[in-house]
């Protein structure tokens, strides 16, 4: 389950029609509205910072020559939290993004769901 469905989902009392417009969409675009994670940037930003906490304690443990199989542990250890985050973050984007395209046209609709794709694309050949 998502850190995004274990802190009450799309309806907890954020407003994800809120004045985020004409945010880039990443691919050179525009993107109106907030973005699918914009009520659960404070758990992004709080998962982030537990991995950027891990991969400097992966710098410190090559630093003081860590036994290698300690050290590919953890990096798999962060692989498995930045897999995690993508996961959480496609599933928002399918929710909003690509929900919210669904109801303005099907070009529009069209066009989100090839984006996805490539990202979830991107993701897969890690």
């Amino acid at each position: 389950m998502s850190e995004h469905n274990r802190h009450g989902g799309h309806g907890a009392g954020h407003d994800h029609h809120a004045a985020h417009e004409g945010h880039h969409d990443g691919l050179g675009g525009e993107h109106d509205g907030p973005h699918g994670y914009a009520s659960d940037k404070e758990a992004y930003l709080r998962r982030m910072s537990r991995i950027e906490g891990q991969v400097r304690g992966i710098a410190k443990m090559i630093d003081k020559d860590a036994y290698c199989i300690d050290v590919l542990t953890q990096v798999a250890a962060v692989t498995k939290a930045l897999q995690a985050v993508s996961l959480a973050l496609v599933e928002d984007h399918l929710g909003h993004c690509v929900v919210d395209a669904a109801r303005m046209s099907d070009d529009d609709a069209t066009a989100k769901v090839r984006e996805a794709t490539e990202a979830i694309g991107r993701l897969v050949r890690m």
